[in-house]
């Protein structure tokens, strides 16, 4: 399980996170929602290490906090940027390649990887530069799963994409969950969060300022003009 409590942080003088606290399980789809500013992607990167921050930020009975990036991912975290950042010069295969995770007790194979998106497949050879926004997408996602990762931090996976690009990563971040890996999937907009959560957090001037399910997040309207619509 991760834990994060009073999670404080900020990029130089500017302060994003004012004492956040979350929890994902094993298995567990929860969406992290909130708009632009509200402390969404600053709160994964914090989980990951990537920005200055302090707090409690617990992986399975183990502090995470003060850890090196490298060192949160060898201990089973996934992440997924925004950005997507594939190496645009190298190969679909050598992107997945990268991905891999010394001593992951079954890393995936790159054929499981292409079962999940098949669009890959085809493109198996091509430089990562090339492929559309969507194929980035899939191939950022699958890069992470080449880690074999308990648990997924996914941000802002669906912007942009087409439907049926948001359908793929919609029905492969269920079959993860469904498999017992834990997914922080962090979105501006509800999309496809209530179709997978179980949960839902929404966050509003760097703090979670709602933590229930979707059909209680649904049921407030007060809450989701105040939080989340524009």
């Amino acid at each position: 399980m991760l834990i994060v409590d009073d999670l404080h942080a900020q990029y130089g003088a500017s302060r994003v996170l004012h004492g956040v606290g979350l929890r994902v399980r094993p298995g567990e789809v929860v969406g992290l929602l909130g708009r632009n500013g509200s402390g969404r992607s600053t709160a994964l990167k914090a989980i990951m290490g990537l920005v200055e921050a302090r707090g409690r930020v617990d992986w399975k009975g183990r502090s995470l906090a003060g850890r090196a990036p490298f060192e949160i991912a060898r201990a089973g975290l996934g992440y997924v940027p925004e950005t997507r950042d594939v190496f645009p010069t190298l190969t679909v295969q050598q992107n997945l390649w990268l991905g891999q995770r010394r001593g992951a007790a079954r890393p995936p194979s790159f054929d499981e990887m292409y079962a999940l998106f098949p669009a890959l497949a085809e493109r198996r050879g091509a430089p990562a530069g090339v492929l559309s926004g969507g194929e980035q997408q899939m191939l950022a996602i699958a890069r992470a799963l080449m880690g074999a990762p308990e648990l997924l931090l996914v941000d802002e996976p669906t912007e942009g994409l087409a439907p049926q690009v948001v359908e793929t990563v919609a029905r492969v971040l269920l079959a993860q969950a469904r498999a017992g890996v834990g997914v922080l999937l962090a979105e501006q907009k509800l999309s496809i969060v209530p179709d997978i959560a179980g949960r839902c957090c929404v966050m509003g001037r760097g703090r979670v300022v709602f933590d229930g399910t979707p059909d209680e997040l649904r049921r407030s309207d007060a809450l989701r003009r105040e939080w989340l619509e524009v």
